[in-house]
């Protein structure tokens, strides 16, 4: 065998093996999501389907679909959404055995805390959002239409704005997580993040903007939290260290 064809057996070897791992975690997380769906969507939609419009129903509004199907498909969204949560810790922990090989040790435990510290701040900002934001655009919306329009709600209308406004909150509120990282990568430092201030404040209200409905109550309600904590972020910045590549002595 020649050189040539020993190197890329050498290369190739290590990229199948990924692959293969890669392979194993797609299928094992695909068939927890399918079971966890086939759970909930026979043993709890119903009580999770009134929970969700619940808000709505306290304040007299009428829920209705429009369509033959919409109840039906609209309850299968729901419990996809309940089954990627139910069915998290076993992704989460075939994404880990993925990556935890190319980690050093040190990095191994920062990650396992990192995980944490994210799943927390994702849970905060849904549980901000729902609790805190989510009743007082509800009543925004509704004021609006007062006097104008008897307010008949679709189900899935509802539902998708239910979590086209609480999730874009948790995913937000990773960004102190995000700052750590692009700093432990060296690719941000708490002086450049200073120095960009109000260009990032004004990107972070364009973000809100985006994510949230168009109404200015749902903006700000986002924009600012994202402000909070993009200046944590900078102050963990401050006392984060970039990561050094271990040197190794040639041999």
């Amino acid at each position: 065998m020649s050189r040539k064809t020993e190197a890329t057996t050498e290369t190739t070897a290590p990229l199948l093996s990924h692959l293969l791992a890669l392979r194993h975690v797609l299928i094992v997380s695909a068939i927890a999501v399918l079971v966890a769906f086939f759970l909930v969507f026979y043993l709890a939609i119903d009580p999770l389907m009134s929970w969700i419009v619940s808000p709505i129903k306290a304040r007299g509004i009428e829920v209705i679909y429009t369509a033959m199907s919409e109840a039906l498909i609209t309850k299968f969204k729901v419990a996809l959404i309940a089954a990627a949560v139910v069915a998290s810790p076993v992704i989460i922990f075939e994404v880990w055995q993925f990556i935890k090989p190319a980690l050093y040790e040190q990095e191994i435990r920062t990650f396992r805390l990192l995980f944490f510290i994210a799943l927390l701040l994702f849970l905060l900002g849904v549980t901000f959002c729902y609790f805190a934001v989510y009743t007082l655009a509800v009543d925004f919306f509704l004021i609006q239409g007062d006097e104008l329009a008897t307010p008949m709600m679709s189900l899935d209308k509802y539902v998708g704005f239910l979590f086209g406004f609480i999730v874009p909150f948790g995913i937000a509120f990773q960004l102190p997580v995000f700052i750590y990282l692009t700093t432990r990568m060296g690719w941000t430092n708490h002086k450049q993040l200073g120095s960009i201030r109000k260009y990032v404040i004004l990107a972070i209200f364009v973000i809100a903007a985006v994510l949230t409905p168009p109404d200015v109550v749902s903006q700000v309600a986002l924009g600012v939290p994202m402000v909070l904590l993009y200046e944590i972020g900078v102050q963990v910045s401050r006392f984060t260290k970039p990561r050094t590549p271990v040197e190794t002595e040639d041999t």
